[in-house]
């Protein structure tokens, strides 16, 4: 995928109990990268870097299958993103729902919360946020060039659950119904599968 005048590499690593989709992502006339959805692993996700620094870690929501490794991998100027209606999650076992496998998994609070529409720019790569609630309220896709990275809301062949809590059926199939039509148009790149 393009990025400016240099190619997106991007490289994807499953982690974790859940078998979360990490990706990392890259420049090859950059020495650092950006990390979607750390979910555990550090060391594997480290190995996978090849010695880049970290620019950002983006979060697509905040369930502990997604930030389990955030702690570990974080570096001096590392920014940590998620949506703001998902930060909360982050240091709460309840909302993160780390309950479900009997271990207590949270994160330190996110450097920089996101909305709907907005543009970062991290590791000389361009990512516009796309609000897609549902599987949680805070759930967001990030767009990079042709590539979707899509969290929980869609995956190749499904969606996410919306039984957890702050979950809705209702927006999780509006969030659906937006995202339909990218399908034609872009790569996406799911949270498992």
């Amino acid at each position: 995928m393009q990025g400016g005048q240099q190619t997106v590499q991007m490289k994807r690593v499953t982690v974790g109990l859940l078998s979360t989709n990490c990706y990392l992502l890259w420049r090859e006339d950059r020495e650092d990268c950006v990390v979607i959805d750390p979910g555990a692993n550090a060391e594997k996700i480290r190995a996978a870097m090849g010695g880049r620094s970290l620019a950002a870690i983006l979060l697509t929501h905040g369930h502990f299958d997604h930030i389990g490794a955030v702690d570990a991998l974080m570096g001096p100027g590392t920014e940590l993103v998620v949506h703001t209606q998902d930060e909360p999650m982050l240091h709460s076992p309840e909302l993160n729902v780390c309950w479900m496998i009997d271990r207590h998994i949270t994160c330190r609070r996110a450097t920089r919360t996101v909305e709907e529409g907005d543009l970062l720019v991290y590791a000389g790569m361009a990512f516009r946020v796309l609000h897609t609630p549902g599987h949680t309220p805070g759930g967001v896709c990030y767009e990079c060039g042709g590539m979707l990275f899509t969290g929980d809301t869609m995956f190749d062949e499904g969606w996410g659950r919306t039984d957890l809590p702050g979950g809705s059926e209702a927006s999780l199939m509006a969030s659906l119904r937006r995202l339909m039509p990218l399908r034609d148009t872009h790569e996406i790149l799911g949270g498992h599968g």
